[in-house]
């Protein structure tokens, strides 16, 4: 199988390398602009599958493929939210969001294969697809959540949140006033539902919201620690992987 990935950051992309190769499979090609890529594709054989990041250093990835006819299948890697990946995800092989999960890279790559196997393999219609992400549909995002007390019911708004994180195959509500409320939905669900200018999802764990940000440290291995108001339980590490982005998040 031949495997090539574009991503514009190069650990990243050399993190997503190792992940596919534990998997047993080879990355042949590793590309990270829109240019590189596009002359690439020129020059060489088309690959059977492409790790696609959406955004990268020199344009959004589309741009590829307004200039080369690629029949490759695509998983895309992304760190857009959910809400609006659901403008290709049933038309693409899969999508990862980042940073991107081990089980999850497998499940897709496999699905790959399945449909690979059975030449299924549909052409995207790429141009519908950026439609919806550079204009997509103004989405509400929740201004409370209802969680269980006991027997009751309460409701805590937003701006009471210091962060959500999961833990044991739950997820939990954090709040300024140092108190933990479980809540329903995955980790993955609470993200699509809040406003990504307010919350930034650090690493698998975690989803913390700017406000409640007290202070950003340098920590190991070139990713940063978050001092929270009161949430003690455990380190509030931003993955390495996304720490750029976190970057531009907080300006």
């Amino acid at each position: 199988m031949n495997i090539i990935i574009i991503e514009d950051e190069k650990p990243a992309a050399r993190l997503l390398q190792r992940k596919v190769e534990k998997l047993g499979f080879a990355v042949n090609q590793m590309l990270h602009s829109v240019e590189e890529a596009i002359h690439w594709f020129t020059i060489n054989q088309h690959p059977d599958l492409i790790f696609l990041d959406i955004q990268l250093s020199d344009g959004l990835s589309f741009e590829i493929f307004e200039q080369i006819d690629i029949k490759s299948a695509i998983i895309f890697t992304t760190a857009y939210d959910e809400y609006a990946l659901r403008a290709f995800k049933l038309n693409s092989i899969d999508y990862l969001l980042k940073p991107i999960d081990e089980d999850e890279l497998e499940t897709a790559i496999l699905k790959f294969k399945n449909q690979f196997q059975k030449n299924t393999i549909s052409t995207l219609d790429f141009e519908a697809i950026k439609r919806m992400l550079v204009n997509p549909v103004q989405k509400e995002y929740k201004e409370r959540f209802s969680v269980k007390v006991g027997n009751q019911i309460k409701v805590i708004s937003i701006d009471e949140v210091e962060c959500f994180y999961s833990e044991n195959k739950g997820t939990y509500l954090h709040t300024l006033d140092n108190r933990d409320y479980l809540v329903d939905n995955s980790l993955e669900v609470v993200e699509s539902e809040l406003n990504p200018k307010d919350f930034f999802r650090i690493n698998r764990k975690f989803i913390v919201p700017l406000k409640a940000i007290k202070e950003i440290q340098m920590h190991t291995n070139s990713r940063l620690k978050l001092i929270l108001p009161t949430y003690k339980a455990d380190e509030v590490i931003v993955a390495r992987e996304r720490v750029k982005e976190f970057k531009d998040w907080i300006g």
